[in-house]
């Protein structure tokens, strides 16, 4: 099945003003290519020759790649992953491809904090992370029937439990003391419940579960509970269930037919969506879009696998979740063909047996992207 965009709406319904904009067709595209660290600079250049040959063979738009040096490497030299001026950097850019951040010599705090959390915080408040099962793939779940399995995660993706409050004191004291402020507002939830909505609007079934906590946390996800039942008003033909986190583990090991789009809190979804990838039988397929509905920002797109260092220069990464992504960029951009042309040759490539060791093949890197290109050129 071919994806479906990731606009928060279909393309001839109206934005509620102030929300999000179409997209501004171009004739080309200048894209901020950002490979960082481990694996990421691999699987980017394999997704930028994929982009590359789908632009080509759809022949109404090119693509321009700025190669950015924003990594580890560049920490390590001067102390910040980033120049003073990377937003106004990133602005220029029509989207951003990004690979991965982490090093086994750096903590992983500080890089994520560096690099990948400083480009999407400010701004690309929706993080969409989907899932299924593609062809001549298997998941680990037993007797899962074809498109039992087709999930679509809706991620908070600039506060809640990843917000970046608290702090420590009395450092190697016996009563040293280490806060972390979870931080949930009116205005945030409000506006990922709606662009969720619109997200499950806008596919077959029209159905929104959601995840919380509130038995528990009894204020900030009681408050999540409040607006998203608001929300939910909105959308009259959106059928929407609530599921606490731990149930949902369960629900989505047994019951995966039962689910469609899921939307949860930052901290919520990233761990939910890391056990969907791994449902559908690699965390190496998984595509990530970081979302700024306003278009104020340049949306950033990535898969959802780390940098892997101990395979990094190996030659043997997926790249597959890396397609993935440039498919979601694709659709994000307006160039919905070329998404579609691009998934229908990773679909196929993955159908005729040509994938790395995590699905169960043989071939590397760089016989898989060879493939993919091989069956653009044919479609």
């Amino acid at each position: 099945m071919s994806p479906i965009a990731i606009h928060p709406v279909n393309e001839t319904a109206a934005f509620p003003e102030g929300y999000a904009t179409q997209p501004e067709r171009k004739s080309t595209y200048k894209i901020a290519q950002i490979g960082a660290d481990g694996i990421g600079p691999e699987v980017i250049e394999a997704g930028v020759q994929a982009v590359h040959a789908v632009a080509k063979k759809v022949g109404t738009f090119k693509v321009d790649f700025s190669e950015l040096d924003w990594s580890s490497d560049r920490y390590k030299k001067t102390g910040s992953y980033v120049p003073v001026d990377y937003i106004e950097i990133l602005k220029k850019h029509d989207a951003i491809f990004f690979g991965a951040v982490g090093a086994p010599d750096v903590p992983d705090h500080i890089s994520l904090w560096g690099l990948r959390l400083a480009i999407c915080q400010p701004y690309m408040y929706a993080n969409v992370r989907r899932t299924k099962v593609l062809p001549g793939t298997s998941s680990p779940l037993k007797n899962l029937q074809p498109g039992q399995l087709d999930w679509c995660i809706i991620r908070e993706n600039s506060e809640g439990e990843y917000a970046g409050h608290g702090g420590r004191s009395h450092r190697s004291l016996d009563h040293e003391i280490g806060t972390e402020v979870t931080i949930f507002t009116r205005t945030g939830i409000r506006r990922i419940a709606r662009y969720a909505f619109q997200v499950a609007q806008s596919r077959p079934r029209k159905l929104l579960n959601y995840v919380t906590k509130s038995n528990a946390m009894r204020n900030g996800m009681v408050l999540w509970d409040e607006v998203i039942n608001e929300v939910s008003k909105e959308f009259p033909d959106v059928t929407m269930d609530h599921m606490l986190v731990d149930a949902m583990t369960v629900r989505m090991t047994l019951h995966p037919d039962s689910l469609d789009t899921i939307l949860a809190t930052n901290l919520h979804a990233d761990i939910l969506s890391d056990l969907a990838a791994a449902l559908a039988g690699s965390i190496g397929i998984a595509p990530t879009a970081n979302i700024d509905p306003s278009r104020t920002m340049p949306s950033m797109f990535e898969p959802i696998h780390g940098s892997a260092f101990d395979i990094t220069g190996m030659g043997i990464a997926n790249p597959v979740g890396t397609f993935w992504s440039a498919c979601e960029m694709l659709d994000w951009l307006g160039e919905h063909e070329a998404s579609k042309v691009l998934m229908k040759a990773v679909e196929q490539t993955c159908a005729d047996g040509i994938t790395t060791k995590d699905l169960g093949g043989s071939a590397n890197t760089r016989e898989v992207t060879d493939a993919v290109i091989q069956r653009i050129r044919a479609l």
